[in-house]
């Protein structure tokens, strides 16, 4: 599936639930090693995000930003 959009995220609000793991249907984002100021790891994006924002209706700390991409 072809990207509709970009993903940001927001390393720092992130609290490690990693509910965004497994909504992601690509499988494109991990946790990663690090820990963000509180302590938390985070998730990363690796290559292959479509923009489908599964990851941002899931999570309770709004950590995702997704901006769609023009389709015009």
């Amino acid at each position: 599936m072809a990207a509709r959009g970009t993903l940001v995220i927001d390393t720092e609000r992130c609290k490690g639930c990693e509910l965004c793991i497994a909504a992601c249907p690509p499988g494109v984002l991990t946790m990663s090693g690090e820990v963000n100021e509180t302590g938390y790891r985070y998730p990363e994006l690796h290559d292959g995000c479509t923009g489908c924002t599964a990851c941002q209706i899931v999570c309770p700390d709004a950590v995702f930003a997704v901006y769609r991409f023009d389709q015009t």
